[in-house]
């Protein structure tokens, strides 16, 4: 398809499907139930981490979490002791697992005392002149540096090894993007929207696919960079607000 046909189809879809009721749906809604930037940005990382599965499913142990966290995610990770693990003893979504989940808070926790958050984790190489891959490698190296189980590696994918990294990159747009339709937050300025990849799963890969924007098959981190190379394209600023359009037809178009 020409690129005039594949943007303007593709901003038709953006603004169908970019709306604010597309956030009761979606587990981007969670994060929304917050104000402070720590408690937004805490809760969308552990709900981007579970995302996979039914949505359904995926919001309601999205809350369970967050109840477990007394609604206050900012204040748990900083205050939590070893006894309030045992809360999450029984929390598990799919193959993410209580021990899991544990790891998780401990890493958090070690990341805001000692990191000074996942902001400045992630911007910080892409202020220094990285790119966003830079801040991925930077974050999982980061993530891992305290003692934890063999078992929690497989929930941060590493891009190093060709992993699309799909939550991590669904996270990141939660957290940069400015949306005029409030979905996503744009509350990281050290990042530009134009430097995001896009979240790419099995709908939006099969999507692009049939567009002509991405001709790999595989749905790995070189996938990614084609198909966001093609996004920025279209709209070189943005280039992952098409995100929305490419899932949207895939899930609710069957296209």
């Amino acid at each position: 398809m020409e690129i005039k046909f594949i943007r303007e189809f593709l901003e038709e879809k953006y603004y169908l499907y970019n709306r604010p009721e597309f956030i009761e749906t979606d587990p981007v809604h969670i994060p929304h139930n917050y104000t402070n930037k720590n408690d937004i940005e805490i809760s969308a990382f552990l709900v981007a981490t579970i995302s996979w599965g039914q949505r359904s499913t995926i919001i309601r142990n999205g809350l369970e979490l967050m109840h477990l966290m007394k609604d206050s995610p900012y204040d748990f990770i900083i205050n939590f002791g070893k006894n309030d693990l045992e809360m999450f003893d029984n929390f598990r979504h799919r193959t993410f697992q209580p021990e899991d989940c544990k790891f998780f808070l401990l890493s958090l926790q070690n990341i805001y005392k000692n990191h000074d958050g996942l902001q400045n984790l992630f911007e910080d190489p892409v202020i220094k002149g990285g790119s966003v891959k830079d801040s991925l490698i930077n974050f999982r190296k980061v993530f891992f540096e305290i003692p934890h189980p063999v078992r929690t590696r497989k929930h941060i994918s590493s891009v190093e090894k060709g992993a699309s990294a799909k939550r991590l990159n669904m996270f990141l747009r939660w957290m940069v993007r400015p949306d005029r339709s409030g979905i996503d937050f744009g509350i990281w300025k050290g990042i530009l929207p134009k430097d995001l990849f896009l979240p790419l799963d099995v709908h939006t890969g099969n999507v692009s696919r049939k567009l002509g924007i991405l001709t790999r098959k595989q749905n790995d981190w070189k996938s990614v960079e084609e198909v966001t190379s093609s996004l920025r394209k279209i709209d070189p600023a943005d280039p992952v607000k098409y995100d929305y359009a490419l899932f949207g037809l895939g899930i609710y178009e069957k296209f």
